[in-house]
């Protein structure tokens, strides 16, 4: 069975994808994890290393009463064979209990460790990035990922480790008690070492290629579901669901592969157990027939032989397993490649005037959606951005934001590039508030810190109430300690949006972006906020993408946007009096209001 023939990359799956890591950067990773549980981990070899050597007491014993028995001599009796066995089963039996108890909490620390890690870095990605990507990529990295991780961290690594150390100790023994015997093993390379070069060549981009596909199914699934009521609006549903279908069936055709790989492998290493076996009883019995060895021998190899097996069968099985778990690690050390933009920490802006200098923008490479964007909003100002869908408002909305660099141009605050200062620098200068509206599980209060964190009650309350969020707050049964989202109180999609602005009142910037802010509140309570907001943003910079026009009626200025460039400029009055783009879409949208 061949590969599927589109064997594609996760990029062109998803969208602009988050990378995968490359083997030198999952390396270093490694290490640097071994590094910091090196004592766990040396704990854990030193434990089962001795509950290794006291399980290879049983095939000595046994050889060594076979022995006896077979030739008659006063050499080790039974009582005795049995006490030095029974010690040695519970001195084996006290350090394997500790070996996996502490390999179990060693796969616990990695598994925080690698959550933490993948945690930090992708909250600190670029938002650009991560808008590009999709939030299905970014999410299946932090669910079904770290899901196939648990298997792997928990259970392979430790096992893998315990096995490795087995087969080593027993390896030894075998060249220390029947050197001639253990020529057999030999036998084992062929099957095992052919096959498991063959799978292993093809195994791990096999894997990647699932776990992207399966990122391609989840990423098409949100969306679908995120965008419910547009695709039923403008009758896209056999298109979403043809899409997806054909990303379900990419990913069913990796996951065939895998399992072929993984059918022919198995059989083989299989037959890469038993030939060793076979080689001893057959080699070692003529050996005993000649004198060459006694019966003795011939048993403790013949047990040692059996020992070996179950070690290097759990180090393949296991190791097949790290595949899976490589891949999935691929994906979440990926994130770690991402280059952060080129910032300077020193630049400051002089003042809060916001300039838009000939901005060219696009999405794709040789496709812009800006045109030669020039703006120039002064402190203070109230601008509206007005104009048909997709012209291009979000998009200019987020790079005055700083969500996005400009391809050409520059935006500046105060003088100093947006693109050029660090992130947390230009969220304390300008914010965007659009209409996805996020509740974190936690308390109304913990919701409201992430804004600022040394707010006080009375700031927190005076911010909702700026947003009329009082009257239902103060309903909540147990105040602002109040738990909300999953498993808590629900908040409705309008409670979430002035949540969302309440936050934005509190985290105080000097510029707001305020992309269809009110959108998901009915418009009579939307135009309640949206004057109740006036008084509390008095003498800030306020870019408001405008789809409903009383908005850009309340502007100092409304820019009309079409075709990505900017067509009109001017106040409400004016614009009207021009009898121009925005004369119309005033007049449609008052006579049908």
């Amino acid at each position: 069975m061949r590969p599927p023939e589109d064997a594609i990359e996760a990029s062109t799956l998803t969208g602009t994808a988050l990378p995968i890591a490359q083997e030198a950067t999952i390396r270093r990773y490694v290490r640097s994890l071994v590094k910091r549980h090196r004592k766990m981990f040396t704990a854990v070899v030193g434990f089962h290393s001795v509950a290794s050597i006291s399980g290879l007491v049983g095939p000595f014993v046994l050889g060594a009463l076979v022995e006896s028995l077979a030739t008659g001599s006063a050499g080790m009796g039974i009582d005795v064979a049995a006490g030095i066995f029974v010690v040695a089963l519970l001195i084996q039996t006290v350090f394997t209990r500790s070996t996996r108890l502490r390999a179990s909490i060693l796969g616990e620390e990695v598994l925080a460790d690698l959550r933490e890690d993948f945690l930090k870095r992708a909250v600190s990605l670029p938002t650009g990035v991560v808008e590009r990507a999709g939030t299905g990529d970014l999410v299946s990295r932090a669910t079904v990922d770290i899901d196939k991780l648990n298997h792997a961290v928990r259970d392979a690594v430790p096992q893998i480790t315990i096995s490795l150390v087995t087969a080593v100790f027993v390896a030894i023994a075998m060249v220390v008690s029947a050197p001639i015997l253990a020529l057999t093993w030999l036998l084992a390379v062929p099957p095992i070492w052919l096959s498991s070069r063959w799978y292993f060549r093809k195994a791990p981009q096999a894997y990647r290629a699932e776990s992207a596909t399966y990122a391609a199914v989840t990423s098409s699934v949100a969306e679908t579901v995120d965008s419910g009521r547009t695709i039923e609006l403008y009758q896209l549903e056999q298109t979403r669901i043809a899409e997806t279908d054909r990303r379900i069936h990419r990913w069913v055709q990796w996951e065939r592969y895998t399992l072929w790989l993984r059918c022919r492998w198995f059989p083989a290493i299989e037959a890469g157990y038993l030939l060793p076996l076979a080689g001893v009883l057959c080699f070692g019995g003529l050996l005993v027939i000649h004198g060459t060895i006694s019966l003795g021998e011939l048993t403790t190899g013949l047990l040692l032989t059996q020992m070996l097996t179950e070690p290097v069968d759990e180090m393949l099985m296991w190791y097949d397993e790290i595949q899976v778990g490589q891949a999935s690690l691929a994906r979440l050390v990926g994130v770690q490649e991402v280059q952060d933009p080129e910032t300077d920490s020193d630049l400051e802006p002089l003042d809060d005037r916001l300039v838009v200098d000939d901005v060219r923008f696009g999405y794709r490479a040789g496709k812009d959606v800006l045109h030669g964007i020039d703006l120039d909003v002064a402190p203070g100002e109230r601008l509206a951005l007005v104009g048909p869908s997709g012209a291009g408002k979000s998009t200019l909305g987020r790079l005055m934001a700083g969500i996005y660099a400009p391809r050409t141009g520059s935006v500046e605050m105060g003088g100093a590039e947006l693109a050029r200062m660090p992130a947390e620098n230009v969220r304390s200068q300008v914010a965007l508030v659009n209409q996805e509206h996020h509740v974190f599980v936690g308390t109304m209060r913990d919701n409201m810190l992430l804004a600022k964190r040394d707010a006080s009650d009375e700031g927190i309350l005076s911010a909702l109430d700026s947003v009329d969020a009082s009257p239902w707050v103060d309903t909540l049964p147990e105040g602002l300690d109040t738990e909300v989202g999953s498993g808590g109180f629900s908040l409705s999609p309008g409670q979430s949006q002035q949540l969302a602005l309440a936050r934005l009142i509190l985290a105080n910037p000097h510029t707001l972006v305020l992309d269809e802010a009110t959108s998901l509140l009915d418009p009579r309570a939307a135009r309640h906020l949206e004057r109740s907001l006036n008084a509390v943003l008095e003498g800030r910079t306020v870019i408001a993408i405008a789809h409903r026009l009383h908005t850009a009626y309340d502007a100092d200025r409304i820019a009309v946007v079409e075709h990505g460039m900017i067509s009109e400029l001017g106040s409400h009055d004016e614009l009207v009096a021009a009898d121009g783009a925005y004369a119309a879409l005033w007049r449609s949208w008052r006579d049908a209001d």
